[in-house]
């Protein structure tokens, strides 16, 4: 049985597309499309790829063959494209992990780990034969994902968010494998009914791949792509739906033990973390540093009260609806009910402005994301300056969802009339 092909990917010269278009075309409205003319400054398209159009494997060996970490600060193979720097996920990852074990000792546990690198990110290289393939899936947190063709062409088979439900089995726990096999009808009755968009992706072209696309791939040439997952304020809410979904499934499958647990909301949380990357905790966690970086960043852009948000700067207006779209998540999490403030969470907001470097990095960084996809080269570079009475004259300190709901709307209403125009912001 063959699948039903019902159109093909959009192909757009990025060099033409600006980001603000991007956004509304693609990003907020979570539509794939393939880019052409963003990789023509690559160093990794012409050291990795042979004269006859090959992948260069004696480069590797060459440059790399010894290699145990992922630690080439020196070697600058690609850069991020524009269109894609509000990284929310990697950009945290930068300075802090995603998860951390309290009853096991992760300091030194990462093979990638050194004093003044990541020990983690979702920044990849991929290699692959002509004839190799990957099976159908949707990416890790229901990311957005980029992947640029350094070398080789590829086939691209994807479902929309809205078709997904066909590929699943009738008890909606596994999909479908391969959607080139023959797809038993009995056990996933919905698949033939699934319509698929194709893509062949060329060399030097980067695909964009939204949130919740099911998508299989296969490499119709020796291949080498790079590859970035990633999400941001548009599809945070993909990432939050997924931890949710995961959460009831993992206290599903081990709700027989419950009675006999000391800690059964514990162990919930360590398998979700096993299971899909982070749990509620490290969830909690990122939007709290993110939203306080934000909160950074915005105090020190020009703005008045009395202004709307229209006539704001464009970065103001990005800050302010990440704010915006952080507020909605958490108040999304307190609604369930889940009780994160007995799991070791503390946030104090001076300690944090004043004591972590790493975050006081991330406050930088976040400013100069913005200010760069919106050419206005204004960051507040010293974020200890921060340490003003708008924000620390909120005395509390954060613990729970509850007092992190109360800090958004404290925050918030200080920054005055242009938060109060948050409906007419995109929607998440």
């Amino acid at each position: 049985m063959g699948i039903k092909i019902g159109g093909q990917i959009e192909k757009v010269n990025g060099k033409e597309l600006g980001y603000n278009e991007f956004v509304e075309r693609y990003l907020a409205k979570n539509q794939p499309v393939v880019l052409t003319g963003l990789m023509d400054d690559w160093r990794a398209c012409k050291d990795w790829v042979t004269d006859s159009g090959h992948p260069n494997l004696q480069f590797f060996s060459t440059h790399f063959g010894k290699s145990k970490v992922q630690e080439y600060p020196e070697y600058v193979a690609y850069g991020t494209p524009l269109l894609f720097c509000d990284d929310w996920l990697n950009l945290y990852l930068d300075h802090h992990r995603m998860h951390k074990d309290p009853d096991t000792n992760q300091e030194n546990d990462d093979i990638s780990c050194s004093d003044d690198i990541s020990c983690s990110d979702y920044r990849f290289v991929y290699m692959g034969a002509k004839g190799s393939w990957t099976p159908l899936h949707a990416d890790v947190f229901r990311s957005y994902s980029w992947s640029a063709n350094v070398c080789g062409k590829k086939k691209w088979l994807f479902l929309s968010p809205s078709q997904c439900h066909l590929v699943f089995d009738r008890n909606l726990k596994s999909t479908v494998y391969n959607i080139f096999d023959d797809v038993s009808e009995t056990k996933f009755p919905g698949f033939k009914k699934a319509i698929w968009l194709e893509c062949i992706q060329d060399q030097n072209e980067i695909i964009f791949v939204p949130s919740g696309w099911y998508h299989q791939v296969h490499n119709l040439e020796d291949t080498i792509s790079i590859n970035h997952n990633w999400f941001n304020a548009y599809n945070l809410s993909w990432v939050w739906d997924l931890l949710w979904r995961d959460y009831k499934e993992a206290k599903e499958y081990i709700e027989d033990i419950r009675d006999i647990c000391d800690d059964f909301e514990g162990v919930c949380q360590r398998n979700l973390a096993a299971n899909t990357g982070m749990n509620f905790v490290d969830f909690y966690i990122f939007l709290a540093r993110f939203f306080l970086a934000n909160i950074v960043q915005l105090y020190f852009q020009p703005r008045d009260n009395e202004i709307s948000l229209r006539s704001c700067s464009k970065v103001t207006r990005n800050l302010i609806f990440n704010l915006a779209s952080i507020q909605k998540i958490a108040l999304k999490m307190k609604s369930t009910g889940v009780v994160i403030g007995n799991h070791g969470f503390f946030l104090d907001l001076k300690d944090t402005l004043e004591d972590e470097p790493e975050f006081l990095k991330l406050c930088i960084d976040v400013g100069r994301v913005y200010g760069m996809i919106n050419e206005q080269q204004i960051w507040n570079k010293d974020p200890k300056k921060a340490l003003v009475v708008d924000i620390l004259g909120y005395s509390s300190s954060i613990r729970t969802l509850e007092d992190f709901v109360k800090f958004i709307d404290y925050s918030l209403a200080k920054l005055g009339n242009i938060c109060c125009e948050e409906k007419n912001l995109p929607s998440t």
